[in-house]
C-alpha cells in the first residue's frame, strides 16, 4: 500500500463514521474522551486526589499522549491542513493537550494555582463529542437561526428587570433591603426567572401586588426562548434530510448545498 492510499485509508477511519471501522474509532475516541474527563474530576477531589494523586497524573500523561498521537493523526492523514488546524475541532484538539505539556514549564510554588486553572481547559475536549452526532447538528443550526430573536428577547428582558428593578426601588426603597436601583434590579431578575432567592423580599402592599405580577410575568417569559429555538428545531427535522458528506460523514447540509462545509467534497 502506498503512503497515499495509507492517508486516504487512515482519513477514512480517523474523519469518516460510514465504515465499521470508522464508528469503532469514534466509540474508542469518545470513550476515552469521557475518560478523560472523568480523570479530571477525580483529580480536583481533595480525598480521591490524596489516595490517588500518583495514579491520576499517570492517567492524565497517557491519555495526554493519546490525543497528541491522535492530533498528529489526523493532521498526517488530512488533506486541507490549514483548515483542520484553523478549524472548530482543530482548535478543540490542540487546546485539549496543551495544559498538560504547559505545567511541566510552571512548576514553581507560586505557579501551582495557574496550573490548577490550565487544568480546566482539558474539559474542553468533551466538545469533542457533538461532533459524531448529525442531532447536534440540527441542534447548532436551529440555535443559530434563532440567535437574532433570541437577541431581541434578552435585550427586552433586560430593559423590563431595569424598569421593574428600578419601580421596585421606588415603592419599597433602603429601608427594605432595596438599597439601590442595581440591587433592585438583582431582586428583578431572581424574581422574573422564578428563582426566588428570598434575601430580598417587598413589605409593602404595592411591593408585594408589584412582586406578583412579575412572578406571573416570569412563567410567561420563560417559554418564549423555548418556543422559538422549538419551532426552528422542528423545521431543522423537517428540511435537512441526513445528508452526509462521503468522505468525512459531516450530515445536516442545506437542500442546495453542492459541496460539504468541511472538507469540501462534492455532495451526491
Amino acid at each position: 500500500m502506498t503512503q497515499t492510499a495509507l492517508r486516504e485509508k487512515a482519513a477514512e477511519v480517523i474523519f469518516g463514521h460510514h465504515t465499521r471501522a470508522g464508528r469503532l474509532y469514534d466509540l474508542a475516541l469518545i470513550a476515552a474522551i469521557l475518560l478523560s474527563v472523568l480523570v479530571v474530576m477525580l483529580d480536583s477531589v481533595a480525598a480521591v486526589q490524596e489516595a490517588w494523586g500518583m495514579q491520576l497524573r499517570t492517567a492524565e500523561w497517557l491519555f495526554t499522549g493519546l490525543f497528541t498521537v491522535e492530533y498528529l493523526a489526523r493532521l498526517w492523514c488530512t488533506p486541507a491542513r490549514v483548515r483542520y488546524v484553523a478549524s472548530f475541532y482543530g482548535l478543540v484538539d490542540l487546546v485539549s493537550v496543551l495544559p498538560t505539556y504547559a505545567s511541566l514549564l510552571l512548576g514553581s510554588t507560586h505557579a501551582l494555582l495557574t496550573i490548577r486553572s490550565l487544568r480546566l481547559l482539558r474539559i474542553f475536549r468533551v466538545l469533542k463529542l457533538f461532533e459524531y452526532s448529525s442531532e447536534a447538528t440540527v441542534l447548532r443550526q436551529a440555535l443559530s437561526r434563532s440567535r437574532r430573536k433570541i437577541t431581541v428577547f434578552v435585550a427586552a428582558v433586560l430593559t423590563l428587570v431595569l424598569i421593574l428593578g428600578s419601580l421596585m426601588y421606588i415603592v419599597e426603597g433602603p429601608g427594605h433591603g432595596f438599597t439601590s436601583i442595581p440591587r433592585s434590579v438583582y431582586w428583578a431578575i431572581v424574581t422574573l426567572t422564578t428563582v426566588g432567592y428570598g434575601d430580598i423580599t417587598p413589605h409593602t402592599v404595592f411591593g408585594q401586588m408589584l412582586a406578583s405580577a412579575v412572578m406571573i410575568l416570569g412563567y410567561g417569559i420563560i417559554a418564549v426562548p423555548t418556543g422559538v429555538v422549538t419551532v426552528e428545531l422542528s423545521r431543522g427535522v423537517r428540511g435537512s434530510p441526513a445528508r452526509g458528506c462521503p468522505r468525512c460523514g459531516l450530515a445536516g447540509h442545506e437542500e442546495d448545498a453542492r459541496y460539504c462545509r468541511r472538507c469540501s467534497e462534492a455532495l451526491s
